[in-house]
């Protein structure tokens, strides 16, 4: 497993699985939960993000107990902004939860490969930078769901939420987001949000 560098330790980092989905590609399945080799998908993107990070956090809609194993479970949305209105609600759950660490790096539950320094990597783009978060790229294609991103940002967020708007890119840029490269690790974000990529990441992790 890939040391994090010393500049960039744990402490101050929480790590935040996205698991609100309503799974809709994935036959309305709580995609976190999907097996994968035996386990849930969340088992998986929680072994490789909490030895990253000072704490683990899961945001979910349902299957509260189920997903407790793997982390401090926060429901995504609010009485205000409601369930159900994608990735940023629970990115603000997230948030709220780890206001004592500085950074949060967000990964979504349908990742289970990813990088075993995503953390250092993504904290590290954003502090050379002075940028308030960083999103991982991979070979040309973005993944703004894997993110880090300075706990500071919560009112940012809600701002942006509160006036209607959800889309994860626009936020970002508006909030001075960088990117951070990972052209050496494309397979590390293979999502799997259908069966049949679900049958290829069976195929894969046998590798």
């Amino acid at each position: 497993m890939a040391e994090v560098p010393p500049a960039i330790s744990r402490a101050g980092v929480a790590g935040l699985i996205l698991a609100g989905g309503q799974g809709m590609r994935m036959n309305g399945q709580d995609k976190g939960l999907v097996m994968l080799r035996g386990e849930p998908m969340v088992a998986h993107v929680a072994r490789r993000l909490a030895p990253q990070v000072s704490r683990l956090i899961v945001s979910a809609n349902r299957h509260v107990d189920l997903y407790a194993p793997y982390g401090e479970v926060l429901r995504d949305g609010e009485a205000e902004l409601g369930a159900w209105q994608g990735p940023l609600l629970g990115i603000a759950a997230g948030l709220a939860g780890a206001q004592q660490e500085a950074w949060l790096v967000v990964v979504p539950c349908d990742t289970p490969f990813l990088p075993r320094d995503l953390a250092a990597r993504l904290v590290g783009a954003a502090k050379s930078a002075k940028a308030p978060m960083a999103y991982a790229m991979a070979n040309g294609q973005r993944h703004s769901a894997c993110m880090a991103l300075r706990t500071s940002l919560l009112p940012n967020l809600l701002a942006y939420l509160r006036a209607g708007d959800r889309k994860v890119g626009l936020w970002q840029a508006r909030a001075g987001a960088v990117e951070a490269c990972f052209d050496d690790a494309p397979d590390a974000f293979m999502n799997v949000n259908t069966p049949e990529e679900l049958a290829r990441a069976e195929r894969y992790a046998s590798q």
